[in-house]
């Protein structure tokens, strides 16, 4: 399987001029870290940015609710506490969901280019 796409891969850069060739080794996989700051420069990077801080501050919220939920006596400040950190974990879960859900969709806007670039190759190889 690895070698067919590497047979696909070399007959697509084959077809394509230098500028388009280029062009198709920029939409090679990203790693993690890639794709993360990929997410952060982004049209909605500046949103993104802002979601990042706003993780981090509710993660700082759950460890004081954590804290003061060790430290509480009574089963009603207990219930407090104990309310007050799910619900900062729910928010981190939400907030990270966005970000992830950026990058799957970055992932495939980039594997729509390359579909569309080899479409492109194909095409222009049977004009020839």
């Amino acid at each position: 399987m690895e070698n067919d796409i590497e047979k696909i891969d070399t007959l697509i850069k084959e077809t394509l001029n230098t500028e388009e060739a280029k062009f198709y080794d920029e939409l090679e996989e990203q790693n993690l870290f890639e794709k993360l700051g990929q997410v952060h420069k982004g049209k909605m990077g500046w949103l993104v940015r802002i979601m990042t801080v706003l993780t981090f501050l509710t993660f700082l919220l759950f460890v004081y609710c954590a804290v003061q939920f060790f430290n509480s006596q009574g089963t009603s400040e207990h219930i407090a506490w104990l309310a007050g950190g799910f619900s900062s974990m729910l928010m981190i879960s939400m907030l990270k969901l966005y970000i992830w859900m950026q990058m799957d969709k970055n992932d495939i806007l980039r594997e729509l280019k390359r579909l569309e670039l080899q479409v492109s190759g194909i095409a222009h190889k049977l004009d020839k």
